[in-house]
């Protein structure tokens, strides 16, 4: 029997898992703020704010999968918490939930702080620097006690249209820290719309996982790399980025899970993009 899966906030990352779910024969329907024209792909787009319940009413009946992972307008506190921890209480509520066999709660690595390098799992405590990671962690938690969920802690993004670290190297404005490593987490977007999928229907999931590939890097790596292979100059000395902290994330649950990614090495996978520019 195929599954009735609504996507709950149908950007990028939301559109390329609609699309591996109509290739497995699901019916999906895509919820965003917005009208959406349909394009011939068998998705069924629907209008709503996860803001406004009172604009949730009209979504279709016998839904059995959930995809959260809309994207605030701005980055304000206050916002985030009226799309993750309002709006999901919104959705469940008009679910009902009766029918609802799992909730994929799309997360972020940003509730991890400070951990000077240290490889990290899912069993290490959580520390958010910031208000997106404590408000993210309000909602994962909210969503464990209110639906039968799995929650996925993705890393950085990278893919098509994500190529704003490349421009930065070729204008020369990137800087990265030398002196003390700092390591970056990368997940190819088309990764992270796979592993989505993956997790939607595995069997007997636990509930947390990190969505991240293979290979963390020191910064100065990556962005060397990247540097020579669009033939820039490799990026000057300067601080690591505010508010993320330094640390290792570990895939092995996902690994262990049956999952494997395309791009396990986000030199790869940079690398094919710029292949596909050119």
């Amino acid at each position: 029997m195929n599954a009735r899966v609504l996507i709950a906030g149908a950007g990028d990352v939301g559109l390329r898992v609609a699309h591996r779910l109509r290739e497995r024969g699901d019916d999906v329907w895509a919820l965003r703020r917005t009208a959406q024209a349909g394009d011939g792909d068998g998705i069924c787009w629907t209008q709503g704010d996860l803001t406004r319940p009172e604009t949730l009413h009209d979504l279709p009946t016998g839904i059995s999968h959930v995809v959260y992972l809309p994207t605030p307008d701005a980055r304000d506190e206050a916002l985030y918490r009226a799309v993750f921890v309002d709006g999901l209480r919104h959705l469940l509520g008009v679910l009902g939930g009766s029918e609802l066999q799992r909730l994929l709660f799309v997360s972020s690595s940003a509730v991890y702080g400070e951990h000077d390098g240290a490889w990290i799992n899912e069993d290490t405590p959580v520390d958010p620097p910031g208000f997106n990671g404590r408000v993210l962690l309000d909602a994962e938690r909210y969503a464990h006690t209110h639906a039968p969920s799995v929650t996925l802690r993705l890393a950085g993004l990278y893919g098509p249209g994500r190529l704003q670290l490349i421009d930065r190297l070729r204008t020369g404005t990137a800087r990265v820290p030398r002196t003390t490593p700092h390591w970056a987490n990368r997940i190819h977007v088309d990764d992270a719309a796979a592993a989505i999928v993956h997790l939607l229907f595995a069997q007997d999931p636990q509930s947390l996982y990190l969505g991240v590939d293979d290979t963390p890097l020191p910064l100065d790596v990556l962005y060397d790399d990247l540097a020579h292979r669009v033939h820039a100059p490799a990026p000057s000395e300067g601080a690591a980025p505010p508010g993320i902290g330094s640390k290792r994330l570990s895939n092995a649950r996902l690994r262990a899970s049956g999952f494997v990614p395309q791009w396990p090495d986000a030199r790869q996978g940079y690398a094919a993009l710029l292949d596909g520019d050119n």
